[in-house]
């Protein structure tokens, strides 16, 4: 059995914010990560409290930032949590994935007892389909709102609206564009250049100039 010591660091997240006395606590996140940590000869290095919305964009989110950034500028083994939803949404687990996936750090989701790497360091082989099946979710969010926009669209014909394509009809509302391009928007808010985005999100160098128009980027 290997028993070697690899680094790691704890991220845990509640959701409430505000006074100290009314947060929920991590107490149980961190004791249970320190736990596995402890029995699978893990070396915590630090401690990453968060209490916030998981719906909070993560360029929205300094701890989880700062959590990622510790653990590429430190040469972190793994980033511990107790599951992927306290990482965020699907589309922003997605991003943080691939983002430790490039930076050579693993992450491990307790709760679905998933790593991204393998023990001999090669990808975990069940890495795609998780990822398909966060992008599926990313899909359904996007169906979601194409349903309500039907919705609407079906209430003003039975309001006396008159057949046929209403002005703006097959054309993308901001809200739509924000939530298909998220990974387009997100790297230019880091700072990627037009040309790296596109190559990074496997779009037209066009498609990133008018998304960076449309959001004033």
């Amino acid at each position: 059995m290997n028993t070697s010591i690899k680094t790691a660091i704890i991220w845990a997240r509640t959701s409430s914010s505000g006074a100290l006395e009314t947060r929920q606590s991590t107490t149980r996140q961190v004791e249970d990560l320190q736990d596995f940590a402890s029995r699978n000869h893990y070396q915590v290095e630090k401690t990453f409290e968060e209490h916030i919305s998981g719906r909070t964009a993560y360029e929205h989110r300094a701890i989880l930032s700062s959590a990622i950034s510790y653990a590429k500028e430190n040469h972190i083994h793994t980033i511990l949590t107790t599951e992927l939803s306290r990482i965020g949404r699907s589309d922003d687990v997605l991003f943080i994935v691939k983002e430790c996936k490039d930076a050579g750090i693993n992450i491990y989701f307790q709760k679905e007892n998933l790593n991204i790497f393998q023990e001999d360091g090669k990808p975990n082989p069940f890495l795609n389909i998780f990822i398909s099946c966060l992008q599926f979710s990313a899909s359904a969010e996007l169906e979601a709102i194409q349903m309500r926009l039907k919705s609407g669209r079906d209430k003003w014909l039975r309001d006396g609206g008159k057949p046929g394509k209403p002005k703006g009809s097959g054309v993308k509302t901001k809200e739509m564009k924000e939530i298909e391009y998220k990974s387009v928007i997100r790297n230019l808010k880091l700072g990627q250049s037009v040309r790296n985005t596109a190559k990074i999100c496997g779009v037209s160098q066009s498609t990133v100039q008018r998304l960076k128009k449309t959001f004033h980027l």
